[in-house]
């Protein structure tokens, strides 16, 4: 929208991303992510509660229908048993391995966190059926975040974020830049062009794939 109107209009325009989805190409941080992640982590923890003290497994839905950002980080934040996301393909197989090689660790709880965009091609409660079904020896349960993700007071990171990317923005368009994002990029605001930001894809972090694989063996 801020594209079209720039050329349209031909008046300076800076884009700022701001989504909890994290999935904007040319920052790796957008407004409203890490308030979020700490929403999530936070009702985990609460999760985790009444999974140990009722010995049960328990499914938890947060949002990213493409993104994986959320699922990933607040899994391993959270130290969930698993997690899956839309970037990989775990397969339902492999997640009852795993969960087969956690009951017989002598855990007696566990935590699954599951981006709503899977890849398994089942929703949340589907999968959970599947596993209640081959693992009958799991009390299962499913909770869905939903919409308590995208509310909340922004934390301290986000706040100044959005602080830096303002003031950056400004004094983009006051050097004569326009039709640019601002973006995080190593701790430095940068610049995207809009073409790229819109048509790009935010990569996930595959170091944090491969921490939360070794994390859940």
């Amino acid at each position: 929208g801020a594209m079209i109107f720039q050329s349209e209009y031909n008046i300076p325009v800076m884009g700022i991303p701001g989504t909890i989805d994290n999935d904007i190409y040319g920052t790796t941080h957008t407004i409203g992510y890490d308030t979020a992640l700490n929403t999530v982590i936070g009702a985990i923890d609460k999760i985790r509660d009444t999974a140990i003290s009722h010995n049960r497994l328990f499914f938890v839905e947060v949002m990213g229908r493409d993104a994986g950002h959320i699922a990933l980080n607040a899994g391993i934040g959270a130290g969930a048993e698993e997690v899956l996301i839309p970037e990989e393909n775990m397969g339902l197989e492999r997640l009852l391995e795993s969960l087969k090689r956690s009951e017989k660790s002598g855990k007696s709880s566990s935590i699954v966190v599951i981006a709503e965009g899977d890849k398994s091609g089942k929703n949340v409660f589907e999968i959970a059926e599947y596993v209640e079904k081959n693992l009958p020896y799991y009390d299962v349960r499913v909770s869905v975040l939903g919409h308590m993700q995208r509310g909340g007071s922004p934390t301290c990171f986000d706040r100044v974020l959005a602080s830096r990317m303002g003031v950056f923005a400004v004094e983009s368009l006051l050097a004569g830049k326009s039709n640019m994002m601002v973006g995080l990029k190593n701790e430095e605001m940068i610049l995207s062009p809009f073409e790229k930001a819109i048509k790009g894809k935010s990569e996930i972090n595959k170091d944090l794939i491969r921490v939360s694989d070794i994390l859940t063996i």
